[in-house]
Parts: C-alpha cells; sequence; structure tokens
C-alpha cells in the first residue's frame, strides 16, 4: 500500500431531502497511511456522508474520488466497510458465513478459509469458527464482522462506531488492528461520536455538526488552536504570587489541579522557569490547557457531542 497518497477526495459535497439539508457543501481528503475520524453527535450527516462515499446514494452536487477515481466494483474490492448496524448471517457457521463474504471479494475458496481462521485465531475466536453466528455473544459477533471488513486485505476500511457493544479488552484488541492495518499503509476512515476515541487514535478528522463542516485538520492542531493562554499544574506553592501568573482557579477536569491563566506578555516556559528558580515551589504536573474535543465541539457547534 502507497502511504501518504490519496485515498478518498470528497469536494463540496451536499444532500438534501425535501426540504432537509442533511449534508451542506462537505470537504475533505483521506489518505493512506492515517485513521481519519469523521466526527459528530447522533445525526449530523455523517452516516449519509458515508452512504455517499460508498455510492449507496448520490450527492446533490460535489464529487467524490475513492482510490483515484469514482467508485466502481474494482474499487470496491479494494474496500471494507463495517456499517453501524451490523448484518452477519445468523444461521450458518462463522467459518462458512466468511468463507462465502470472502470469495465475494474475489478470494478463493482455500484463500477465504485461511484468512478467516489466521482472523479469528488472532481476535481469540478459533474455538467458535464452526458455531452457528447466533450463537456468539454481542461482542463475539462485532469481532467477526471486524474480520468480515478486513479479510480480502483492502486498501481502504470505513468503520461506522467500531467499538460499540465490546468491552475494553476487545476494544484494545481492535484498535491494535486498526493500528496495524495503518501501519502497512492502509487509510481508515473512523466515524464516531466518541471523542475521546479521536483523541486517542486519529490522526486528522472533520467534525461535522447539523450537515456543516465545522472543523478540518490535524487532531492536534485543532486542539492547540483553541487552546487557553493557560496551563494547568499540581504539586504545592501559592500560584497567586507566581511570576507571570494573572488569576488561578480550580481545574474543572481535576480535583487536584490548579488551571494559571497567564499574563498576557507571559510564556508558559516563563511560568516553568519561575517554578523551577524557587523552593516555594514543587510540581508533579505541568501542561498546557489544551481543550477536549468535546469542549471544542460545545464551543464551535454549541452542542454537545452525546
Amino acid at each position: 500500500m502507497a502511504q501518504s497518497s490519496t485515498a478518498i477526495k470528497v469536494e463540496n459535497i451536499s444532500k438534501s431531502y425535501g426540504d432537509f439539508k442533511a449534508v451542506s457543501n462537505v470537504s475533505f481528503e483521506v489518505y493512506h497511511g492515517e485513521i481519519f475520524a469523521l466526527l459528530g453527535p447522533n445525526g449530523a450527516g455523517k452516516s449519509t456522508t458515508i452512504r455517499m462515499i460508498l455510492d449507496i446514494i448520490r450527492p446533490d452536487s460535489g464529487k467524490i474520488s475513492v482510490l483515484g477515481a469514482p467508485l466502481n466494483d474494482a474499487t470496491k474490492d479494494k474496500l471494507g466497510y463495517l456499517p453501524e448496524e451490523r448484518g452477519l448471517y445468523k444461521s450458518v457457521s462463522v467459518i462458512e458465513m466468511m468463507g462465502y463474504l470472502g470469495r465475494l471479494k474475489g478470494l478463493s475458496y482455500a484463500d477465504a478459509n485461511k484468512r478467516a481462521m489466521a482472523l479469528l485465531e488472532k481476535l481469540s475466536l478459533a474455538e467458535v469458527a464452526k458455531k452457528k453466528v447466533s450463537e456468539l455473544s454481542k461482542g463475539m459477533q462485532q469481532k467477526v464482522q471486524f474480520a468480515v471488513t478486513v479479510m480480502h486485505d483492502p486498501e481502504l476500511i470505513i468503520i461506522d462506531e467500531p467499538f460499540s457493544g465490546l468491552d475494553p479488552v476487545n476494544r484494545l484488541v481492535i484498535k491494535d488492528l486498526l493500528f496495524e492495518f495503518r501501519a502497512k499503509g492502509g487509510a481508515i476512515v473512523m466515524s464516531t461520536h466518541q471523542m475521546e476515541q479521536v483523541e486517542e487514535m486519529a490522526n486528522r478528522m472533520t467534525m461535522i455538526s447539523k450537515g456543516q463542516q465545522k472543523l478540518y485538520g490535524a487532531v492536534e492542531e485543532i486542539r492547540a488552536r483553541y487552546a487557553q493562554h493557560a496551563i494547568i499544574v499540581e504539586g504545592k506553592g501559592d500560584w497567586n504570587k507566581l511570576t507571570g501568573v494573572q488569576s488561578v482557579e480550580s481545574d474543572p477536569n481535576s480535583r487536584d489541579a490548579q488551571l494559571l491563566h497567564l499574563n498576557e506578555n507571559a510564556s508558559s516556559d516563563d511560568v516553568l522557569a519561575a517554578i523551577a528558580s524557587s523552593p516555594n515551589y514543587s510540581i508533579s504536573r505541568f501542561e498546557l490547557a489544551v481543550p477536549s474535543l468535546n469542549e471544542i465541539f460545545i464551543q464551535v457547534a454549541g452542542e454537545r457531542s452525546e
């Protein structure tokens, strides 16, 4: 897989249903070798955007390119899709179902079964290979669905709420597989309303609210853009007397931390130097007051993510 080349290019797409504007003038690119987050609350327009990328519905205006061209049959075989509404054949065995779906993606019977078993072993599911899908727990079915999404070795995967229904251990398993896929140069679009997943996993993102694109860019750059002129500290000392500090308040996100608002001309380096040079202060935590994506979303879109 080629690193850094464009996997998806979305240009000014819009979609309406009658008078309701589901998506309005949205543009972004997704590159190989990255996790790209499509972020927003339920009903924001994320699913409509995904359906347009997959050519399930057509945009009213704008253009979409997938792996260098409008989506076609050849491109579809290089793509994996994990929908939010999971769809597995529940009355057949896991290995039969995976083998059948693998063959639909162009794999031979032998390759499909071989890859299916390899993934089941990796997901600690080898012992359920001959069980009916209906006999599996919700979490197991979710892992099988993920295995189906990647078993044909796609270049691009689109995953909608990938951690829904998974316990913390299995979330970590899926997360590691996604990181592994990215490291090999694969492109991942992750649609979610869970901001902490994006902060932890995504390289770049776009944030949508009520069909409108609110933010777009690298996750850390977006967070830095909205950073306060303040620092968060934990430790001992009279913070109000510290050089460069304008005011002090308790950090609303931490029981033991203080939020130090700095004078206009003071920098975090100045404050750290003042702490280091005085015996009256000791610190166990010192960091810039960078807001979470959820806090940014409330500020930008005027609503909460969940």
